[in-house]
């Protein structure tokens, strides 16, 4: 068998002496894995840097095999971030989210458009941290979306009311207002403005309760019924950002 496709490098491991196994997400084929012959050698070593965006050609006997990649460069984009913890610690992140959450050779196609227009705008952003964390929080949203649960963020589970909403519930994923939530408000999650408003100032304790937010539902359905946990590269992010 063999089949082309794009998409973004998720990981890559040392296999045997010189070779190495990807994790590409892939455009129609989902998240999926391959060698890469001599790919620990000097001359293709930088491409097979998570983040890269690449063209593959996947060869194999059976489609259930792991079969080798043929890969060429499309855009680096690994060593833009090198000298950003930051932003590096951003793209690991994502990557290994999506190496730990989704299935394999399951097409989300949405999740990789979301994962390269992120990256598109971390790449050129500025160095402040406020520009592109509320985009990545938004990345997050989607990626909960994406796999089957959505939070419903815009209008009050209590009362309907799509104004004031301050809370999110732990039980149903709804955002709440700040009356209907108030006698409730230690045991809510709170909704950082800009996740309701587009033109509002963003501050660390914004970025800090957006990534509260997601880890919350994440761990709750993306990975604890499936007996895994938040990947280490997601929990040390906050250490660069707040």
């Amino acid at each position: 068998m063999e089949w082309h496709d794009e998409g973004i490098i998720l990981r890559s491991r040392k296999h045997g002496e010189f070779d190495a196994i990807l994790e590409v997400l892939t455009r129609d084929h989902g998240r999926h894995a391959g060698i890469v012959k001599g790919g620990l050698g000097r001359r293709q070593r930088g491409t097979i840097q998570p983040g890269n965006e690449i063209s593959v050609t996947w060869r194999g006997r059976l489609e259930t095999h792991l079969g080798t990649y043929s890969v060429e460069l499309i855009k680096a984009r690994a060593v833009n971030f090198l000298y950003n913890p930051a932003k590096l610690a951003a793209l690991n992140s994502c990557c290994s989210l999506l190496c730990v959450a989704m299935a394999e050779n399951e097409a989300h196609e949405l999740l990789l458009s979301g994962l390269i227009a992120f990256l598109d705008i971390l790449e050129v952003s500025v160095e402040d941290i406020m520009v592109w964390s509320p985009l990545l929080i938004r990345w997050e949203l989607g990626l909960l979306s994406e796999l089957g649960f959505a939070l419903d963020l815009t209008t009050c589970a209590a009362t309907g009311i799509d104004n004031d909403l301050v809370y999110v519930s732990p039980k149903s994923g709804r955002a709440v207002s700040r009356d209907a939530g108030a006698p409730y408000h230690d045991k809510m999650l709170k909704l950082p403005p800009f996740l309701q408003k587009n033109d509002c100032d963003v501050t660390l304790g914004d970025i800090n309760d957006g990534l509260t937010l997601t880890e919350f539902f994440m761990e709750r359905h993306m990975l604890s019924p499936f007996g895994k946990s938040l990947p280490q590269a997601r929990r040390m992010l906050r250490d660069y950002i707040v």
